[in-house]
């Protein structure tokens, strides 16, 4: 089995790509570390190798979660599957 992207912690929204060419509408395959399991993701965007994926929906002002830290803020909802960059992504430091 190939791995697409890596989710470090279970309870992390967002997972890595890890893998290039990844484009819209493809089955990706994702490794979560913490208790070794696999997921899968239908991604609705193109995903630049080491940019993250919603694995879950997040609403508006919701927590983006990574290493199981809040990472920063959905400025907008955001389903599973979508790129996740600075275009619906803030920092809470400012």
């Amino acid at each position: 089995m190939s791995i697409d992207f890596v989710v470090h912690d279970a309870d992390d929204s967002v997972g890595v790509a890890v893998v290039e060419g990844i484009q819209a509408g493809q089955e990706l395959t994702g490794w979560v570390m913490e208790g070794d399991q696999t997921i899968t993701c239908i991604v609705s965007d193109v995903i630049p190798i080491g940019h993250k994926l919603a694995i879950h929906d997040l609403a508006e002002n919701g927590a983006v979660m990574k290493y199981s830290v809040d990472i920063g803020r959905a400025i907008k909802p955001i389903k599973k599957g979508e790129h996740l960059h600075v275009h619906n992504v803030k920092t809470k430091r400012w």
